[in-house]
């Protein structure tokens, strides 16, 4: 068992069983949370972007990947040495108007965030059925939020790990496109 400087302790994973030492089973939190960066809002941006601007904006990478990894490190330390969250950190260690700051700026941006979501989701779906894209960003999100309340956390979760299995479908466009276009 591994003890921090703050005295925490790291508990230690025992697997018995082997039908829980399969590698989907292990999957946690962690594969779901990365899966979730891959929103349909950015993944509808990443492709207007792309069609508009082909690899002429991919020098960028350069500044902003080393930013993000910087971030998303220095957030999972914390997370880790403390082990508490980004508000009770803030509430710990900064005057209540920072904190009340920053929860309700991170409640304006997530409200934004799921609207484009949804919109993005309803535009896709109007792809591919036809149909108002207003009445399907409603049923996606009254079946989005029924799923949250009625499902419980250990199938959702389940569920949502099967489902980043989706991400595989990116790799398909690229040699269809190319095809296509005839064009690499």
């Amino acid at each position: 068992m591994k003890t921090y400087e703050n005295g925490q302790t790291e508990p230690e994973l025992v697997v018995q069983d082997e039908a829980e030492r399969s590698w989907m089973k292990r999957l946690g939190p962690g594969l779901i949370t990365g899966a979730a960066d891959d929103d349909p809002s950015g993944i509808a941006t990443y492709t207007q972007a792309g069609a508009q601007f082909g690899f002429g904006l991919l020098w960028t990478m350069l500044l902003t990947y080393p930013l993000m990894v910087a971030i998303q490190s220095v957030s999972a330390r914390l997370g880790r040495v403390t082990g508490r969250g980004l508000a009770t950190n803030l509430r710990r260690h900064y005057p209540a108007p920072i904190l009340y700051a920053a929860v309700i700026v991170l409640l304006l941006a997530n409200t934004i965030n799921i609207a484009a979501d949804l919109a993005a989701m309803g535009a896709a779906t109007t792809l591919v059925l036809g149909g108002p894209v207003q009445l399907y960003v409603v049923l996606l999100g009254t079946a989005s939020l029924l799923l949250q309340v009625f499902v419980t956390y250990g199938r959702y979760a389940r569920i949502l790990k099967w489902l980043t299995l989706a991400l595989f479908a990116y790799v398909w466009p690229w040699p269809l496109s190319s095809r296509s276009t005839g064009k690499r």
